[in-house]
């Protein structure tokens, strides 16, 4: 039986919006780097991602309320949000070497398989290939700090992907696990929001630098 409480789903709706916030950051300060494409995929993966992080809350704040074990909500989190990572993560890299088109990551989106493990793997490859990008783009920016805080939500996420194995049905795993996103996702914002202040929106790729 899971030992989940209220205030515990409460928690689990923050490193959602920490997420959701960032994202819509960086949808509006690359937007303009972005081919639409590009741009399509990444904004699909992350709104995944979101939907997915928030309807996993949602399910535990039910059961936990004792309204009713909603069990598709919780079913669909992994493949929802894996994939979703693994959309942004190439709407990214996309960005990162100017592809015009789209036609082949789309044929190249990951087939339905079963199994926890293999939705771990795409969500820390597209994870990876995200947080990748991001630390170039502190490379560009000249802030190399801040290549630390994405490096440490990444490190936080290979921690989730660890804690998915293990047995949730106790509330203590439930709180570290929400303990680890909520500083992998609050990481992800900071850097997001720093990155954002130093004049994300005016970058130029082609140039490998600030635009004038």
């Amino acid at each position: 039986m899971n030992e989940f409480s209220i205030p515990m789903a409460l928690v689990d709706f923050i490193p959602v919006l920490f997420f959701a916030l960032a994202s819509i950051l960086l949808m509006s300060d690359l937007y303009h780097c972005m081919s639409k494409g590009a741009f399509a995929l990444f904004s699909a993966g992350v709104i995944d991602v979101t939907i997915a992080g928030a309807l996993k809350a949602a399910w535990k704040l039910m059961y936990a309320a004792g309204l009713c074990n909603f069990e598709a909500l919780d079913a669909i989190f992994f493949p929802v949000q894996s994939i979703g990572f693994l959309l942004a993560g190439i709407g990214m890299l996309t960005m990162l070497v100017q592809k015009k088109s789209n036609a082949s990551l789309l044929a190249a989106a990951p087939p339905v398989f079963s199994g926890t493990f293999v939705f771990v793997g795409l969500m820390v490859a597209g994870l990876g290939i995200l947080d990748a990008v991001l630390c170039i783009l502190c490379g560009k920016q000249k802030k190399p700090a801040l290549i630390a805080l994405f490096a440490l939500s990444f490190l936080c996420s290979l921690c989730m992907g660890y804690l998915s194995s293990r047995d949730f049905a106790q509330a203590s795993m439930n709180w570290i696990a929400e303990g680890v996103n909520v500083v992998g996702q609050g990481t992800f914002l900071v850097g997001t929001v720093l990155l954002h202040k130093s004049g994300l929106s005016t970058v130029s790729l082609r140039s490998g630098g600030e635009s004038a």
